[in-house]
């Protein structure tokens, strides 16, 4: 493999599995795609602990990191401890001030803490919270993208999406978000490219759009 691929490293959105990225197709020639799995966490980790954790994985110095969703909250997070590349988010956010008023009273009332027990025992409410309200008729389909119906993770990535403390927004920080995003509506959302159609899951149904995009948005 030649010295000048660039590494590029796929995070997906809390509780998904790697499948969220099947469709994602980089020219082989300048690209070399690795995938995160999620880890489950430790007793009373931080996120900025397990990004360090998670950090210890990559293998490639100057990488490209992506994130989906919750996912590019915790790549944010690597980048803190790494020195990458590029920086892109999707579907995500850049700081706390870009959560839904939702999250923010949930953050608030605390109410996060009873959402775990609910999603472990309902896979159907679990769907609707990491992909949005538009699943529903094609819930059998995007089952097979949820790989970590664990009640430690959840509560850890829950709580840890919900109260995310950071208000500075990271320089040179690429944020795509589609404008029917039905979890972070684009209307909270600053400097992003937007993608015309897109909801919480266009990683799976706009992938065209990101196979196109994503090399130029690398190498520009």
């Amino acid at each position: 493999m030649s010295q000048d691929v660039i590494h590029v490293y796929f995070m997906p959105g809390m509780a998904a599995s790697t499948k969220i990225f099947e469709y994602i197709r980089l020219p082989e020639n300048q690209f070399k795609i690795h995938y995160f799995e999620w880890l489950i966490p430790f007793d009373n980790e931080s996120l900025s602990d397990y990004a360090l954790r998670m950090s210890k994985k990559i293998e490639y110095e100057d990488c490209v990191l992506i994130g989906v969703s919750f996912g590019g909250v915790l790549v944010q997070e690597i980048s803190k401890h790494i020195k990458v590349k590029k920086l892109i988010i999707i579907s995500s956010v850049k700081s706390m001030n870009e959560l839904p008023k939702k999250m923010l009273f949930a953050k608030i009332t605390k109410a996060y803490k009873l959402l775990p027990v609910q999603l472990v025992e309902n896979m159907d409410v679990l769907a609707k919270y990491v992909f949005g309200n538009r699943i529903t008729k094609r819930f059998e389909l995007y089952k097979k993208y949820l790989s970590v119906n664990n009640s430690k993770y959840l509560n850890w990535a829950i709580k840890n999406m919900v109260c995310w403390n950071q208000s500075e927004i990271i320089p040179n920080i690429i944020h795509i978000h589609g404008d029917n995003d039905s979890v972070f509506p684009i209307s909270n959302i600053k400097n992003c490219i937007k993608v015309t159609g897109g909801t919480h899951i266009m990683i799976l149904n706009k992938f065209k759009w990101f196979n196109e995009n994503l090399p130029k948005l690398i190498l520009g």
